[in-house]
């Protein structure tokens, strides 16, 4: 097979940090707010400014809190867990290895004693139907390293008795996310949006707010965790008064995102953007006797972190079940500038990894997809 003949306008593929919108520069920052304090007037007024808009975009309830907290999607997600975990048993979800890392810190670090696990392999959820809500339930809304995502909120009940802690990293901004499902939501700015690392989005419901202020943690809280004093909530940390130092660059970059979300036609046109990038891979898809999505389930599949398995015989013929020829095609994809970062999450069973969030704009997709095919010929020919 010959070369393709076009590459995507950007070939940035990756799923975190990921690609920029259509039309960045670094121009957009001019304006940052460099060499002051964010705790100066202005600073906080553009810190509100991330957190009203964010709340506007996603159509969070007015009752939310959204905070602005260090340590990206990682340090929300950690934040939640030391903060409100202990009152009564929880139930962890597990399909993919964040997930698993929530487990393990939920086990191993916090060591709760009464812990149980639903998990599945990759390319599978666990059985919803038997989530126990009078548990806290913590699980992940998309999966980003297995593209197993969960199709909807039906499963979880408005009459739960405890909480639901929702990971939403490659979600938020992508999907519909029922808030009145989800007591606390975390993400990060370098997902849907594009945005810069470091900085991470912590929502709580009504009801977490109760949990916080009603529960003292058994452990010693660090400073970077800590929501309440003297048992009440620190509402400065929900308008814009960060528990750390930001980069204000960062934040400029975080209005930006959040304008140009408002120019596609806010929530609404951002999922549209990402859905048409899956629709893209999922007609490619099936074209082809030799890749298939890692999500059995076409209701399951990410239309962010879209994972696929390379299945011609030859390649699952190899000895290590074709991860070698995974890497290469990945390697000669980039080689050729054609597509960067596709390659699948090292945890992850051995594929390619195609971020499809609303900042990737869908012909770069389909300039893609050519160039797999060819970097797939050309390692069969290595291989001889």
């Amino acid at each position: 097979m010959n070369k393709p003949n076009a590459r995507p306008a950007n070939p940035n593929f990756s799923s975190g940090p990921c690609a920029k919108r259509p039309g960045w520069s670094p121009e957009v920052l001019r304006d940052a707010l460099l060499g002051r304090s964010h705790r100066a007037p202005e600073g906080k007024a553009r810190l509100g400014a991330v957190i009203d808009m964010s709340k506007s975009v996603l159509g969070m309830p007015r009752d939310y809190r959204l905070g602005i907290v260090p340590a990206s999607d990682t340090g929300a997600v950690e934040m939640a867990l030391w903060s409100l975990l202990g009152p009564r048993g929880v139930q962890m979800l597990a399909w993919e290895s964040f997930g698993s890392t929530w487990v393990a810190d939920v086990l191993k670090q916090l060591k709760l004693p009464d812990v149980t696990v639903l998990e599945a392999e990759y390319g599978d959820l666990p059985d919803l139907s038997v989530v126990d809500f009078s548990r806290d339930v913590v699980f992940t809304w998309n999966g980003t390293t297995s593209g197993v995502k969960v199709p909807n909120g039906d499963w979880i009940p408005d009459d739960r008795e405890g909480l639901t802690l929702c990971d939403a990293t490659s979600a938020a901004f992508a999907m519909d996310l029922p808030w009145d499902k989800l007591d606390v939501v975390t993400w990060s700015w370098q997902k849907v949006l594009g945005g810069e690392a470091q900085h991470g989005m912590i929502a709580l419901s009504p009801r977490a707010v109760a949990r916080l202020e009603s529960h003292v943690p058994a452990w010693p809280m660090p400073k970077l965790f800590r929501m309440t004093a003297g048992g009440k909530l620190i509402e400065g940390i929900f308008e814009g008064e960060t528990i750390n130092t930001p980069s204000m660059l960062c934040v400029e970059d975080a209005l930006d995102g959040l304008a140009w979300a408002e120019q596609v036609g806010g929530l609404r046109g951002l999922i549209s953007r990402s859905e048409g990038n899956l629709k893209a891979v999922a007609t490619w898809v099936d074209a082809h006797d030799g890749v298939e999505f890692l999500a059995r389930d076409p209701t399951t599949r990410s239309n962010t972190a879209i994972c696929l398995r390379l299945i011609a015989p030859w390649i699952t013929a190899q000895a290590d079940g074709g991860a070698k020829v995974a890497k290469r095609v990945a390697a000669l994809v980039a080689e050729e500038n054609a597509g960067l970062d596709i390659a699948s999450y090292r945890d992850a069973p051995a594929g390619l990894r195609i971020w499809g969030g609303a900042t990737v704009e869908r012909s770069d997709i389909e300039a893609l997809l050519p160039w797999i095919d060819w970097a797939v010929d050309q390692v069969r020919a290595e291989l001889g």
